[in-house]
Order: structure tokens, then C-alpha cells, then sequence
């Protein structure tokens, strides 16, 4: 993570504006603080992505609070390409002045040079690939797939820098921490995934309380390790008869979560605590 962060700095100053992803399930959680600091004097994108998993009213509420930021914002799904379009006229817009700068320069038809930032397991590679409407980098889906850098020239007026993604590297919320494990974005071998799913069901009891209800047909326990509980019997994950595996239906929860069959879910909020509107 070290020398991804000093590769961006040693880079910075090539390019003309930062396209930085977010998870739109988690948008301020999943953003690495120092991305802020090393983009401090460039145009900004924030692209939500994976926005089709996101709850569509908080898309609207991400979007007027990063536009306040004033950063540029906009929803799109990599995976599908929707909203990808609108890409290219929001990157002329974040440049129009350098843009017009150059001109009375004399400098023209250069293209504007963007970094790709985000952290990993947020679809850095899949976006680029979907923008570029061509396999130009390889994708996957476990973090850490980008080792370096590479350039990737889209058309005649931009040029991307793909970068490998960069989380920071001590959380001081343990919330944060927590809502990047249920996205996917830290290493599930090294998580109690029966823990994580308790976490995740409090978050849920909290702003979806009725999907989940719903999806297992179970009600609501006194505690979240009884209400897992429930899910594995609900769904038959069973060890040597009758005891539960609780660890399978861990692992339903998380992925239903993931795959967006628990339905359109966002976990965070503008102004909740974790942003500047506190």
C-alpha cells in the first residue's frame, strides 16, 4: 500500500483531474482519506459505482453532497455500463477551464490525463475496461487485482492512469473497517465470517429490518446470533443433524447482501456522523 501511494505521488503531477470510485452501498467508507490530500489542487469525479445495488433515494443524497463538495458526481454500474456514457462530458466539464487555459496557450488537441483511484475490490478495473469498451486491464473479484500502473489512452481527449487500489493503512473507526468486510473489500480468509454477519445483521435490524425478515421468513430475535441462527434453519444449513452450520449461513447472508438479493441496500447516510455536514 506504501508504494502504490508513493507511485500516485510521484505521479500527480502528469495528470489533470482525479476519477475516483466509491461503492455506492458505502460511499463515505469507501474512500481513502488520503486520496483528499494527494488530489488537493486537481479537478474531481466521484463516480458511484455499483449504484444498481445502492438504495436509489440515498444515490440522490450522495450525489447532492458530493456536487457540494464540489466535486463532480455521477451513478453509474461498471459491470452493465450504465451510466458510463455520460463519463466523457462530465470530464470535460471538471476541465473546461484548464481546457480553455491551454487554448490561449496555443496548446490543443491535447488530451486530458486522468488518475483512476479507489480502493481495492471497488471496480477500478471493470470500469475502465467497460469505458474503454475493451479489455485493456485485468479484473477480478478479490481485492488486489491492479499491481501497478498503466496507462490507457481511451480516445483522441482522454487518457486514464489506472492505479492499484490503496487502502489506508490503520482504521481508527472500527466501523469503517467493518462496512469495507461486507462489500468485500478486505480479505475474507482472514475474517470470522459468523462474527461479520452478526455486524452486518445490526446494520440491517437498523435500516432494513423488514428485507431481511422478509427474504429468510424469520422475525427478528432478542439477540443477532439467535436471528443467524434462525437464517441457518430457515435455509437448512446443518451439520451432522442437528447442529447448525452457522458459518453456510454466514455466508448466504454476506453474499446475499453482496449480489444485491437482499435488495437495493445503502449503510451510510450524508450527515450520519462520517461526514463533513455532521
Amino acid at each position: 500500500m506504501t508504494k502504490a501511494m508513493r507511485m500516485m505521488q510521484e505521479n500527480i503531477k502528469l495528470i489533470d483531474l482525479m476519477i475516483e470510485l466509491v461503492d455506492a452501498r458505502i460511499p463515505m467508507s469507501s474512500r481513502n482519506p488520503d486520496i483528499d490530500a494527494l488530489g488537493k489542487n486537481k479537478s474531481r469525479v466521484v463516480l458511484l459505482n455499483k449504484a444498481d445495488l445502492a438504495d436509489p433515494g440515498c444515490n440522490e443524497q450522495w450525489m447532492a453532497y458530493f456536487k457540494k463538495q464540489g466535486a463532480y458526481a455521477l451513478e453509474i454500474n461498471s459491470r452493465s455500463g450504465a451510466g458510463v456514457k455520460g463519463i466523457n462530458s462530465l470530464v470535460q466539464e471538471a476541465c473546461r477551464e484548464k481546457l480553455e487555459r491551454d487554448k490561449k496557450r496555443g496548446i490543443v488537441n491535447r488530451p486530458v490525463r486522468a488518475m483512476v483511484v479507489g480502493i481495492p475490490n471497488v471496480g477500478k478495473s471493470t470500469f475502465i475496461n467497460s469505458f474503454a469498451g475493451k479489455a485493456c486491464v485485468r479484473t477480478g473479484n478479490k481485492p488486489g487485482v491492479t499491481k501497478g500502473k498503466q496507462w490507457i489512452r481511451l480516445n483522441k481527449s482522454l487518457e486514464l492512469l489506472d492505479t492499484p487500489g490503496v487502502l489506508w493503512p490503520k482504521f481508527e473507526d472500527r466501523e469503517v473497517g467493518m462496512r469495507l468486510a461486507f462489500i468485500g473489500s478486505m480479505n475474507d480468509e482472514v475474517i470470522i465470517r459468523e462474527e461479520l454477519a452478526c455486524d452486518l445483521l445490526g446494520c440491517l435490524k437498523e435500516l432494513y429490518p423488514g428485507t431481511v425478515c422478509e427474504r429468510y421468513g424469520i422475525q427478528w430475535q432478542e439477540n443477532l446470533a439467535e436471528t443467524l441462527e434462525e437464517i441457518a434453519r430457515s435455509r437448512g444449513c446443518y451439520i451432522r443433524g442437528e447442529n447448525l452450520d452457522l458459518k453456510k449461513a454466514a455466508d448466504i447472508l454476506l453474499d446475499d447482501f453482496r449480489s444485491g438479493r437482499l435488495g437495493r441496500m445503502t449503510l451510510e447516510r450524508p450527515g450520519d456522523g462520517r461526514t463533513d455536514d455532521e
